[in-house]
């Protein structure tokens, strides 16, 4: 599994290649007469190719069971948890790319915040969003052994089109453009005990160096808007591995957040019953919580 997982850019780039002979081969039935190397006979063998290539794509590898890692919270003061494993288990509905516990988080709505989805066709710039330049805070001490930090902040896909647009061109576009590209300006800390954190979609140029030891509760980075995201905020996950790709998630817990079970308003529509899978310790989807300022230093 892990070997299968780790080759996912080459998947990526062979599923394009696959998606161009469609193309040709769908050319080539309205414009036969033009002498393209592929034909509509080679359709069935293009088309499991496709199947083939989502398979190998969609392969993870898993860790072990064992108890949940008891990490800081990266952030501090009021936040809202989505796509959380406190509400299901795995997180984002895969396992791949060392996501089965992620948790991405945003400040609660304010009055001035953009609408998740408006009209018109150009989205809200970053600087709109209450997350969007907020610290990033280490969750144990380490060493920072992955860094990116120049791409830019790019606005909210927060219109129907832009939605569309992250759907489906950018998501393929990311996909191909591996792991960079998909959690955009990104930090990976290793720590003493063989696990890995990855903090995604941090701020241009905010980016903690390569090679900085940190220790649990250092500014790392702060919440941006680069990558695959609609809208600012901070994507965090627990690996067994730096490598990415090759990852197995591993289950994690903040025991110093507080939660009175108050939701969002803005995000209480995807907030559901935690499954059987779910980490009661986490907040569920659109939930508020609160990790306090001052956290004890590991």
């Amino acid at each position: 599994m892990r070997l299968i997982s780790a080759q996912r850019p080459v998947w990526a780039g062979l599923l394009l290649a696959a998606f161009i002979a469609v193309g040709l081969i769908v050319l080539n039935t309205f414009i036969p007469e033009q002498p393209l190397p592929l034909r509509p006979r080679h359709a069935l063998f293009v088309s499991g190719s496709i199947v083939v290539l989502l398979l190998l794509i969609g392969t993870a590898p898993r860790a072990a069971p064992g108890a949940p890692a008891e990490l800081l919270a990266p952030v501090r003061g009021q936040w809202v948890a989505m796509n959380s494993p406190g509400q299901h288990l795995p997180s984002h509905g895969t396992r791949t790319r060392g996501q089965y516990c992620a948790v991405d988080l945003c400040r609660p709505a304010r009055d001035s915040t953009p609408a998740l989805v408006r009209g018109g066709l150009r989205g809200a710039r970053p600087e709109e969003y209450p997350s969007f330049g907020e610290p990033v805070h280490a969750m144990a001490p380490g060493v920072v052994v992955r860094s990116l930090g120049s791409g830019r902040d790019h606005r909210a896909r927060s219109t129907w089109p832009g939605l569309v647009y992250l759907a489906t061109v950018e998501a393929m576009a990311r996909e191909i453009g591996g792991t960079g590209a998909v959690l955009g300006n990104h930090v990976i800390v290793a720590h003493d005990d063989g696990t890995f954190a990855a903090y995604a979609h941090l701020r241009r140029d905010s980016a903690i160096a390569l090679g900085s030891p940190v220790v649990a509760g250092d500014v790392i980075g702060q919440v941006g808007n680069t990558g695959n995201t609609s809208m600012p905020h901070l994507h965090v996950q627990l690996m067994d591995r730096a490598n990415v790709d090759a990852a197995a998630g591993l289950t994690m817990v903040w025991p110093q957040i507080t939660r009175a079970g108050d939701l969002d308003p803005t995000f209480e529509k995807y907030a559901r019953e935690p499954t059987s899978a779910a980490l009661s310790q986490m907040p569920r989807n659109g939930e508020v919580f609160t990790a306090p300022e001052t956290q004890p230093a590991e």
